[in-house]
């Protein structure tokens, strides 16, 4: 493990929770112009969890529902190891449901292919992916998340959920860490 440090803050928490805001307001809109008022939210732990929380608070739709599942690609690095590890529990019904999956970040892009695979299989009614941050830079899958808070350049970041070996989630702001 890398002895790493901040070197910047990226996003204030102020920021983020403008961000937030933002993003919410473009799926109430979706959605509602859909005439969808039911919406199953399944957040992706750990990274996501604090997200996930602000945003469903900002999501005017009658019914949301928010699940979890367990992802991981980083196993205490800096860098993706390549392998999806992906946990869904058993009870997990999205049949027929409209779904949003919600991410902390999106770099690589084979975590959120692997999740959107399996839970096609699972014949839901609509599926989207919902990102606070995109790093297209380091895109290896072919992945476009339909809701993306803030496009961010090729840096390792740490805070609001974001880890680095299970550090810095507790951080408000989002930043920058290197050697």
């Amino acid at each position: 493990m890398k002895n790493l440090r901040i070197k910047n803050i990226l996003f204030s928490k102020e920021d983020i929770e403008s961000i937030i805001k933002k993003i919410a307001d473009q799926i109430s809109c979706d959605y509602n112009e859909q005439q969808i008022d039911a919406l199953t939210v399944i957040c992706v732990l750990k990274g996501a969890a604090v997200f996930a929380s602000d945003l469903i608070r900002h999501i005017e739709l009658s019914d949301i529902r928010l699940e979890f599942i367990t992802a991981s690609s980083y196993l205490n690095s800096d860098t993706s190891s390549g392998e999806v590890i992906l946990n869904v529990a058993d009870d997990l019904a999205v049949f027929g449901k409209n779904i949003l999956i919600v991410e902390d970040i999106v770099d690589t892009g084979l975590t959120l292919n692997k999740i959107v695979k399996q839970f096609k299989a699972f014949n839901p009614n609509t599926i989207k992916v919902c990102t606070l941050f995109d790093k297209p830079d380091r895109r290896i899958a072919d992945f476009t998340p339909d809701y993306v808070g803030c496009t961010i350049p090729d840096e390792f970041i740490v805070g609001y959920g974001l880890d680095y070996a299970e550090m810095y989630r507790n951080l408000p702001y989002v930043a920058v860490v290197g050697e």
